[in-house]
């Protein structure tokens, strides 16, 4: 293969300008010049015979009359994603003008290729089929401005040409096992040469061993000399040959599939089948005039380089195939997305091709930028780091166009590829810093383009009802990641809010809560939203719940409600739906979370499903949600959970104490909010008492008793302190007494301010400490650590200057003659409380919640 294959690649051109145009003859990238003798004839395989020879011939650009190259069918070998290769048939298709052009595609696509001609539709855009009864089933064929299956797309509805998909329908491909195909042996080829790196069988790249071959050992280094750097001269001189770099890429395949056979995919073999006897059939029909653009990897199957199969054959390796009803649409694309290997995360692939190119943004500027490309692209960097602030002129941009020049010289290039422009960038516009050109490569390397797609285009029921809800609410879907603020007092607002939690609930993740930067009140969500095209494959799979959002919403919370066997599940399930407001289902919610309530016996369940009702509560009154149900519900776990809490508490180890003390926080928090706060409270204050004072009870839950007893002022004082010295008297153990303080002081719960504030319950604190012996102090460190941790770092500089200056005198510091409370200054300073009034009445006046 070396020989033949080194023979066959050209070999960088010297240095050039970059193709400026892409008229007949013009500038073009390696493919394959395919056709000829080997390609399966059709007077032998097609019944009928070769198709009629005396219909007119299309003129060319230049008014002339045409001439067929001798042979056949071209077969156009590309890579999927490259702007060489789309420039490359564009030139072919304008120079030869074919009757027909067939595209490697799924045939379920044919009927949607007229919307490419439409204003509204904008690359990137991708194919999506997806299985009817299993939409998750499903399988993309991305397309960008600069792929060659869309320029040649284009070029056939603009010119009135026939153009069909010819691949493996997705009707065999969705239902085919997963698994099929793959690999038979260690080191065999993955069957795409396109780069795209799609599967999981990929072995060896076939860019890969062609770049070291030519003693290359960056790929897409390689893949930028050959291809994308190529020069050409203008086609009015005769000397370039638009079809010799297709026949020299093919000769290059054909030696890669001479060694490594079918490349360990046995579906490159069915699906090259059914190309073949496509291209039999147009040639029927169109005669030998027919241009088939196609990964460069299937080239020599379809030319006969791999052997000659006849009609027979393939019709037998598709027989039998497994078959699944599907739907096919357009739909958005991005250039982020296209700059990702394999299936999208959860998605189970059916087919369809990556992309996994590195540059998607760059390739774009290649083939759109028609003169002095790397000037223009330097011209963008600038810009780019000039709205960052940063200083860069007009003598930055020279010198680095420059040194992009000097760097591919050096390195043998034929033009300055992404690697020197990079590196110029670095030295000269950023200061031989990397921080500005991860921001270069997300914004214009990679770029943030989102596709659009009309909307004619087919979409499921479910799809145009949110598509009219995006509208009405003013919600556009955006690749961006930006936050926005929803005031539910708004009708506009609100109505958003109910869709993004209506999405959620069907597993369609637009929208992400986030911590808001104002008000944290019932009336006010923040919202993080991004809209990726696998949303799309989301909205297919909910479509199965029914025709629009609120009737899938009430679908799903139903089923859910029914299976859900832990009771958490359904509190959380409760909770949705009342953000989600979804009324319809509450009945059938409240109906199971009553059952498994019942149930269930394990506190540990009850204290976690409790505050996830005390918060439908509240959000059921900012909704006006009757949700009296709900209440009574809450009240009656609240219930069981003072009677079985104490008991539930002895006997557990650190992990479990652990959890039981966060369980402790949100029952607490939740009691607060019930409607019969009043009359839990006290029954709850009961419970944590004798948690505080039962010493078989872990120390981090009698601390944390003890704070929330204080907290609520059913502690006093003197009480706390008495509480605190008793756990951390000589006779208890040191890692016991640390987990007491642990609960007592930890966590975000303003221990901290607590301690600076009492300096005596400081000075317990220290005086406990500095009697820990030697030997004990490397146990009880890192739980002190992690208590005192997460303090604030002026909290815990304040404490440490306490610390410093020992304990006040008993009954407090004198100054000026007046005694104060420990830990604070003599007397009322009324001057300096009353300076936060103004701000406090501003607070309270300007919101109303």
């Amino acid at each position: 293969m070396t020989g033949t294959a080194a023979a066959a690649m050209p070999s960088p051109p010297a240095a050039e300008p970059y193709p400026v145009s892409s008229a007949p003859g013009g500038a073009v990238g390696p493919g394959v010049r395919a056709g000829g003798d080997a390609v399966p004839s059709c007077d032998e395989d097609v019944p009928g015979g070769r198709a009629d020879r005396g219909a007119p011939r299309p003129a060319t650009a230049s008014g002339g009359e045409r001439q067929w190259p001798a042979g056949g069918p071209l077969v156009l070998g590309v890579r999927h994603h490259g702007p060489g290769s789309a420039r490359a048939v564009l030139g072919v298709l304008e120079a030869v003008r074919p009757r027909a052009v067939l595209i490697e595609g799924p045939p379920e696509g044919d009927a949607l290729l007229p919307l490419a001609a439409d204003e509204a539709m904008v690359p990137p855009v991708a194919l999506l089929a997806h299985a009817v009864d299993d939409p998750g089933r499903a399988a993309f064929w991305p397309m960008a401005g600069f792929s060659p299956e869309w320029v040649a797309i284009r070029w056939a509805l603009a010119h009135d040409v026939p153009v069909r998909f010819i691949d493996l329908p997705a009707a065999h491909s969705l239902a085919a096992d997963p698994t099929w195909g793959d690999g038979e042996e260690e080191g065999e080829l993955h069957p795409d040469c396109s780069g795209d790196g799609g599967a999981a069988a990929l072995r060896v790249d076939p860019i890969a061993v062609l770049a070291g071959t030519a003693g290359y050992d960056d790929p897409e280094r390689w893949w930028e000399d050959v291809v994308e750097h190529r020069g050409a001269a203008p086609a009015a001189t005769g000397d370039t040959d638009p079809l010799a770099p297709f026949a020299v890429l093919g000769e290059a395949m054909a030696a890669l599939r001479e060694t490594y056979g079918h490349g360990g995919d046995a579906r490159d073999l069915v699906r090259e089948a059914h190309m073949r006897i496509q291209l039999r059939t147009a040639r029927k029909e169109f005669g030998d005039e027919v241009a088939v653009v196609c990964g460069a990897w299937h080239v020599p199957a379809l030319t006969g380089r791999t052997g000659k199969p006849t009609v027979t054959a393939d019709r037998a390796l598709l027989k039998g195939l497994p078959k699944v009803r599907t739907e096919t649409t357009w739909v958005p694309w991005t250039h982020r997305r296209l700059a990702r290997l394999g299936a999208p995360p959860g998605r189970r692939s059916g087919g369809g091709y990556g992309a996994g190119i590195d540059s998607p943004g760059w390739y774009a500027h290649l083939f759109d930028v028609l003169d002095r490309p790397v000037e223009r692209w330097m011209t963008k960097v600038a810009g780019l780091l000039r709205d960052e602030d940063r200083l860069v002129s007009s003598a930055h941009v020279i010198e680095a166009v420059r040194l992009a020049g000097t760097l591919a010289a050096m390195r043998g290039r034929p033009l300055a590829g992404l690697g020197e422009t990079t590196d110029a960038v670095r030295a000269v516009m950023c200061d031989g810093s990397d921080v500005p050109l991860g921001l270069i490569r997300d914004r214009l390397i990679i770029g943030d383009v989102l596709g659009e797609v009309p909307d004619s285009a087919p979409a499921v029921p479910l799809q145009r009802d949110l598509a009219r809800l995006q509208r009405t609410l003013r919600l556009k879907p955006e690749l961006l990641e930006r936050e926005t603020e929803l005031d539910l007092r708004k009708e506009t607002d609100a109505a958003r809010s109910r869709l993004l939690h209506r999405l959620r609930l069907l597993g369609v993740g637009w929208g992400t809560p986030a911590a808001g930067r104002g008000s944290t009140g019932t009336f006010r969500e923040t919202w993080r939203l991004r809209w990726e095209p696998e949303l799309y494959v989301k909205v297919a799979e909910a479509g199965v719940w029914g025709t629009t959002v609120h009737a899938a919403a009430t679908a799903k919370a139903e089923s859910e409600a029914a299976s859900a066997t832990a009771l958490a599940d359904v509190t959380a399930l409760a909770e949705r739906c009342l953000l989600a407001e979804l009324p319809d289902v509450l009945p059938v919610v409240m109906k199971a979370l009553a059952d498994r309530a019942a149930l269930d016996a394990d506190v540990g369940h009850l204290a976690q499903a409790l505050p996830a009702l005390a918060r439908s509560l509240r959000y059921g009154d900012v909704r006006a949600t009757d949700t009296a149900a709900l209440g009574e519900v809450a009240a009656g776990l609240a219930e069981r959970i003072c009677v079985g809490l104490p008991p539930a508490c002895t006997g557990l180890d650190t992990d479990g104490a652990a959890e039981m003390r966060g369980h402790l926080d949100g029952v607490h928090t939740a009691i607060g909010l019930l409607p019969e706060a009043a009359e839990l409270s006290g029954r709850w204050a009961d419970v944590l008492r004798k948690l505080a004072l039962r010493d078989t009870v872990p120390g981090v839950i009698r601390g944390r008793a003890a704070r929330l007893l204080l907290d609520d002022g059913r502690l006093a004082d003197d009480e706390a302190a008495r509480l605190m010295s008793l756990a951390l008297s000589p006779g208890t153990p040191p890692a016991d007494a640390a987990a007491w303080i642990e609960g007592f002081v930890g966590g975000a719960s303003g221990g901290g301010m607590l301690l600076v504030h009492d300096e005596r319950l400081l000075g317990l604190v220290d005086a406990w400490l500095t009697s820990v012996p030697a030997e004990a102090f490397t146990d009880v460190l890192p739980l002190l650590r992690r208590t005192f941790s997460a303090y604030e770092p002026g909290v815990r500089r304040t404490l440490g200057e306490l610390v410093r200056r020992g304990p006040a005198a008993a009954g407090g510091e004198v100054v000026g003659g007046e005694a104060g409370a420990p830990g604070f200054g003599a007397g009322l300073d009324e001057e300096r409380a009353g300076a936060v009034l103004p701000v406090l009445r501003l607070i309270l006046e300007g919101d109303h919640e």
